[in-house]
């Protein structure tokens, strides 16, 4: 069984703070790498596709409010960690009431980050992993063969059904691929009937799921559908951005089967 695709997802730093290295010193000795967003354009897509651990704001700057409401007014970022790193502890009550999930003054950094990293951050819980790779490991049940002919057959709305209720039955992690299917299904299905906002939308709300899946799980080629996902999902935006409103329906492939060379 191949290993998770992000199984140590990075922490997101906002802009270019002082105290950047030493973040970025702290993190790193926790496991975790460090990528840094600096344009407003990019912030909410990244946060949706890097699945980070946790996002630090630097509450130095004039718009750090927005960095902390933007993520957390949106369904699919919601409940990424964000933490407010500022100059003045005085500033902990302005940061919680944005929507931030902590504060920490520059000058405690070194001392309280790797708490808010162990209490706070997104990381795979070992257990859950080796859990998961077990129920990967086993087939897909017949019912979500028949989700996946009905997928591949263009009939997006039978297979949510079909995964739906598989995920609702299955209390292990291996639900979280009967929804990632669901929901990528539900976008398609969107796509077919004319509202690529709804498509975009699901389609970034199914990044969570993918987000600790191992490339291959019950047979499937894991790693393909979220290729597959993220050109749809790119795809839409560009179309949106134009202006456009034909899209390539040959961008909305099958679902494979590992070792499957169609």
């Amino acid at each position: 069984m191949s290993a998770p695709a992000n199984p140590q997802p990075p922490a997101i730093l906002i802009g270019m703070p002082p105290w950047s290295a030493e973040a970025a010193r702290l993190l790193r000795d926790a496991g975790l790498s460090l990528q840094r967003i600096r344009a407003r354009s990019e912030y909410l897509n990244r946060l949706v596709t890097a699945h980070p651990a946790l996002v630090l704001v630097d509450g130095g700057t004039s718009d750090w409010e927005w960095w902390v409401t933007a993520p957390k007014v949106r369904q699919e970022t919601r409940r990424v960690p964000l933490v407010v790193v500022g100059p003045d502890p005085d500033q902990a009550a302005a940061a919680l009431r944005a929507g931030a999930d902590a504060f920490l003054a520059v000058h405690e950094l070194a001392a309280h980050l790797p708490d808010v990293i162990r209490t706070m951050a997104r990381l795979p819980d070992p257990v859950r992993q080796a859990r998961l790779l077990d129920q990967c490991a086993e087939p897909m049940p017949p019912p979500g063969l028949e989700g996946i002919a009905r997928f591949n057959a263009g009939e997006f709305y039978a297979q949510h059904d079909l995964f739906e209720a598989l995920w609702i039955a299955e209390p292990g992690p291996v639900r979280d691929l009967y929804r990632a299917i669901l929901q990528v299904g539900v976008a398609y299905h969107h796509i077919t009937r004319g509202n690529p906002r709804g498509a975009l939308k699901m389609l970034r709300r199914s990044a969570q799921w993918f987000a600790f899946l191992p490339d291959t799980c019950r047979g499937v080629d894991v790693r393909q559908l979220r290729a597959d996902a993220a050109a749809v999902e790119a795809a839409l935006q560009a179309m949106l951005d134009a202006g456009h409103s034909e899209f390539d329906a040959t961008l909305l492939a099958p679902i494979r089967f590992a070792g499957d060379g169609s």
